[in-house]
């Protein structure tokens, strides 16, 4: 299970991003943009890695731990990109096998994530929907 964000916006340069070696996707601007106003909330992330669908960074903090990625899409006319964050929740397998501690979509990182993207001006059509 897992907590999209979507957005458009022309904020992030990615010509300036390191080269995803995995495959050429781009998400490490905007996980950056994510940490560094993570800064003083309580949680913490790690620097961003690359994965096969873009970007990913650990997430800690209230007593849990995340994984939150980011993709952009070329969708739109440049210079704009289409992203998508998504959320997950670690979750151990005791966890799993009884339904505890499921991501929800009052769960504070999520509250605090799609906040700071509703309220960054620069993007727009943003959108949010747990993923089954």
């Amino acid at each position: 299970m897992a907590y999209l964000l979507t957005f458009a916006t022309d904020k992030f340069d990615v010509s300036k991003e390191t080269l995803n070696d995995i495959n050429p996707i781009a998400g490490e601007g905007v996980l950056n943009w994510i940490r560094e106003r993570l800064s003083g909330t309580g949680f913490g992330a790690s620097a961003p890695a690359t994965e096969d669908w873009g970007w990913y960074m650990d997430v800690e903090g209230n007593g849990a731990s995340y994984l939150v990625g980011a993709s952009g899409e070329p969708e739109r006319p440049p210079p704009d990109l289409d992203w998508v964050v998504q959320i997950h929740r670690n979750r151990s397998l005791k966890d799993k096998l009884t339904g505890k501690n499921k991501l929800t979509a009052d769960d504070l990182l999520v509250v605090l994530l799609e906040k700071l993207i509703r309220g960054e001006p620069s993007f727009r059509d943003v959108t949010s929907e747990m993923e089954a």
